[in-house]
């Protein structure tokens, strides 16, 4: 199956230097669609979304449910990232997305097949909860 050609429009350019800019933070396409219009470069939301799950598709950007369901927020991760292989850290108060690539992840994935015989799908799984920065902040106060 043949894929459409694709071309770098000035508004996609926009879009992924936002993303990169704002890498260790989870943004929404409102966030996008914000910044864009700062810029003056004022894109149909539709667009953005569309240009979204196309990055998404490419593994370029990482796509987490807010809690509750709300909105969908989106992270660049590059393409160096293997995103489905570790689990994300969310910090609930400054929204800073840690990726938890460490080492211990196989062990753990291995115990939870062993043990409890569940596989692990890491992709988009989100652990809540403080940053160091965060942390600190509060107990300063």
């Amino acid at each position: 199956m043949q894929r459409k050609s694709s071309y770098n429009t000035k508004a996609r350019q926009e879009i992924s230097d936002f993303l990169q800019q704002n890498g260790t933070t989870a943004v929404s396409a409102a966030d996008i669609c914000q910044h864009l219009k700062s810029i003056g470069n004022s894109v149909n939301p539709t667009t953005v979304y569309r240009y979204l799950d196309r990055l998404c598709e490419e593994k370029t950007i990482i796509k987490y449910i807010a809690e509750k369901g709300e909105k969908a927020l989106y992270q660049y991760s590059g393409q160096e990232k293997q995103c489905s292989e570790h689990l994300h850290l969310k910090c609930t108060q400054c929204g800073r997305i840690i990726h938890l690539d460490c080492g211990f992840m196989r062990e753990f994935q291995a115990h939870l097949r062993e043990h409890h015989g569940f596989e692990l799908q890491c992709e988009g799984s989100v652990l809540y909860g403080l940053c160091s920065d965060c942390r600190k902040k509060q107990n300063a106060n």
